[in-house]
């Protein structure tokens, strides 16, 4: 693209406050930036910035035609209207996925997004690259955040799953899960999905990344999946480890939802 027509794509990401698990992401995120040669802009705000100042860091990345992706590190501090921030992308450089009217097609038969939300849009390609057939299966989505939950259940849908989700008010979770022939969790609980949750030979994409302590690691805390993996490694068919599982994918789909909004921008085929 870059040789064709001179462009190189594009992408800002917009971090605020100092979550470990969203530093190391976007770190993570600019060195893949890098190696693919994707230019890579960066708005490091404190935790107690104002709202006003996110959006005028996105204004800015809304009006910058070198920008062709912009991604706000979720989550936001608390005092933050996530609605509001969200809304205010510009559709055509939502990569994340996140704008309304983005979920809304993804929701409705026929129609099409813009961009798939990108760590959903990952775990479907696991399942893929892997040839793990899906149609016609029992998927069980563990969290119905619209991060992950909702957006993966409806993914799930279009492929021809049969999809249930289990959530916090949801009574015999373990039970409804050991139906399932793919588990999804995304509910950041650290080692919830036990080895009586699951169904020999089940397919699990574990999205959860959460730090418990560890005294034996130099950082004083080591990063778990929500699901037991060693438990789960004994009856599953396959289970995505944690780290390196979920995460790598979740950044390569973001680069390529920044690779799709600059070709439609630029109309280079």
């Amino acid at each position: 693209m870059k040789e064709a027509i001179g462009v190189t794509p594009g992408l800002a990401v917009i971090l605020v406050g100092d979550r470990k698990d969203s530093a190391t992401y976007v770190c993570n995120k600019k060195k893949a930036c890098d190696s693919v040669g994707i230019i890579s802009l960066e708005a490091n705000l404190s935790e107690d910035s104002t709202e006003q100042e996110v959006l005028n860091y996105i204004s800015d990345f809304n009006n910058d035609p070198s920008v062709h992706g912009i991604l706000v590190q979720l989550p936001l501090p608390k005092h933050m209207n996530e609605q509001n921030i969200l809304n205010a992308v510009r559709i055509e450089k939502d990569v994340n996925g996140f704008h309304p009217l983005n979920i809304g097609c993804l929701a409705m038969r026929g129609r099409e997004p813009m961009f798939v939300p990108c760590t959903p849009k990952g775990c479907i390609e696991l399942l893929h690259r892997y040839g793990i057939p899906i149609k016609g299966k029992k998927a069980v989505v563990i969290g119905r955040s619209n991060i992950v939950g909702i957006p993966v259940a409806l993914l799930l849908q279009r492929e021809d799953a049969t999809v249930s989700i289990v959530h916090s008010r949801t009574i015999n979770p373990e039970k409804i899960t050991r139906q399932a022939d793919i588990i999804i969790s995304a509910v950041g609980q650290p080692n919830m999905v036990r080895e009586n949750w699951i169904k020999p030979g089940a397919v699990i994409i574990d999205v959860g990344i959460n730090p418990v302590e560890d005294s034996n690691s130099p950082r004083g805390y080591r990063m778990v999946g929500d699901v037991c993996y060693e438990e789960a490694s004994i009856v599953a068919s396959a289970v995505t480890p944690v780290p390196g599982g979920v995460g790598p994918m979740t950044i390569a789909m973001l680069l390529k939802n920044t690779l799709i909004s600059a070709k439609r921008i630029h109309n280079f085929e």
